[in-house]
């Protein structure tokens, strides 16, 4: 039977081909879709019709629209009817061509992609547009040169889902009225000047030797961070046991300074007691001249200068001498201690009355 027939999940290129030059040979005065129709099988009517799943089939009765026909087994009038329209429901892949497209920082760039629709209406899809998958397929290129347009490049490459989303919705809102759903679009390819790629290599090797450089001025920072720390502890150590050996040195010679001191005031209470008994001046004279002796001939030893007195070599005037020093020492202390106290005296004739 003799008719055009459109099918929906018809070849991007064969329609591009029809569109631009006829066929000759086999076919010489039939249409792109009319040969891919009779590639797959032309359905014609024969009365009883079997109509495969996932199809709809579009009739006619008289040129006018009467049905669609439903996956399984149908009846036609002969003549009267016949099959205009066979529309696939199944989802339909289209390749969107590479196309240029200017970003808003004047960039241009060749993207293609890949579209993912499904008819929804056969009746829409079949009388509400001459060509749906032609007319989709420009509607997804002007809506992708419109979205790129309102962002960056460098947008593009980040946001390349939000696009795929922002196309999608703009498709879906021509196509209903053509009975049809854009399920997804993404975006397959993106091709940009060769300027423009030495300009983003340039870009990133400087990012990369930016981080380097930050990462190593970082780590040189740490270690001198831990050297100084280092520096400092030894240093807070360091005078801590300068300090612990001054005090532990300081400890010892006050102890030892006490334990000179005691001994000393133990042997002067010694010599106080030794003094009191009989013959004890006799004893204390004798051991002051055995000490001056003893430190005369130790000054001769250990220096070079000497004080000498003026009859170094008489020893016993020496001995005499230191003698007589000790005995008016003694004397004093003893007159000293005889005195009668004044000031206890003087409270009593306070006290008493008069």
């Amino acid at each position: 039977m003799a008719g055009v027939v459109r099918s929906g999940a018809l070849s991007m290129a064969l329609r591009i081909g029809a569109r631009t030059r006829p066929l000759t040979g086999l076919f010489p005065q039939t249409s792109v879709t009319h040969l891919a129709r009779h590639a797959s099988g032309l359905p014609m009517n024969t009365v009883v019709l079997f109509v495969p799943q996932q199809e709809a089939w579009v009739v006619e009765r008289m040129g006018k629209y009467h049905k669609i026909l439903e996956p399984g087994l149908n009846l036609l009038i002969p003549i009267l009817d016949r099959i205009k329209y066979v529309q696939s429901l199944k989802e339909i892949v289209i390749d969107i061509p590479e196309q240029s497209a200017i970003t808003i920082d004047n960039v241009t760039l060749q993207i293609d992609g890949v579209l993912y629709l499904r008819i929804l209406d056969p009746y829409k899809s079949s009388y509400g547009v001459e060509d749906p998958e032609y007319a989709v397929t420009q509607l997804a290129q002007t809506t992708m040169r419109s979205e790129i347009g309102k962002i960056t490049m460098d947008q593009v490459f980040k946001d390349r889902e939000l696009l795929n989303v922002a196309i999608v919705d703009a498709i879906n809102l021509a196509a209903e009225a053509w009975g049809m759903r854009c399920l997804r679009y993404e975006i397959r390819d993106i091709q940009m000047p060769d300027r423009v790629k030495e300009a983003m290599v340039m870009q990133v090797e400087a990012e990369r030797k930016k981080r380097a450089a930050i990462l190593e001025s970082e780590g040189l920072r740490e270690a001198d961070i831990n050297v100084a720390e280092g520096k400092k502890r030894a240093r807070i150590l360091a005078s801590e046991a300068v300090r612990m050996e001054e005090t532990n040195r300081a400890e010892g010679e006050a102890n030892a300074i006490s334990l000179r001191a005691k001994a000393r005031a133990e042997s002067l209470q010694v010599v106080s007691e030794v003094i009191g008994k009989q013959y004890g001046s006799q004893a204390a004279s004798l051991n002051v001249a055995e000490q001056y002796v003893q430190a005369f001939s130790h000054l001769a030893k250990t220096g070079n200068t000497l004080v000498l007195p003026s009859n170094t070599g008489d020893v016993s005037s020496m001995v005499a001498q230191a003698m007589a020093i000790y005995g008016n020492l003694n004397q004093h202390n003893q007159k000293q201690l005889e005195a009668p106290d004044t000031t206890t005296t003087e409270e009593k004739k306070e006290d008493s009355p008069m």
